[in-house]
């Protein structure tokens, strides 16, 4: 598989792809006798595993260490297994701050939705006043 139809699959730019292996997210990408990057199936695996974690904000440097750890090897197993636990945190941590933001803004949008009602009210009853003194 190519860079560009990877980047499809995924919905990424190409120049993201190089990007991430440039900044070592990705391991180097398999290249054929021409040089031009021709993605197997781990290639892929891993761009999907990097897309997911980016876009849920984990940081470069963090998926970086992660993938250099993977590189060398099952001796860094448990200092894997520590980052992906402290970006699990942060990303708990998060969520339970986005969740009191939906929850903040639901009350917000309630609040409206009550006092555009009012006004409505408001606007029909003076209406009908207007139309029953000249009627």
């Amino acid at each position: 598989m190519n860079i560009s139809e990877v980047a499809e699959k995924f919905n990424m730019t190409p120049a993201t792809i190089r990007y991430y292996e440039k900044q070592g997210l990705v391991p180097p990408i398999t290249r054929n006798g021409s040089g031009v990057r021709d993605f197997q199936d781990e290639d892929v695996k891993w761009v999907e595993f990097i897309k997911c974690m980016r876009d849920s904000g984990l940081s470069i440097d963090s998926l970086a260490r992660y993938s250099e750890l993977y590189q060398i090897g099952d001796d860094t197993l448990v200092e894997r297994k520590k980052i992906l636990i402290e970006e699990y945190q942060k990303l708990l941590e998060k969520q339970r701050l986005i969740n009191g933001t939906v929850a903040r803004l639901e009350k917000k949008l309630d609040n409206y939705d009550q006092m555009i009602q009012e006004c409505e009210e408001k606007f029909f009853s003076n209406a009908n006043e207007v139309i029953a003194e000249r009627g």
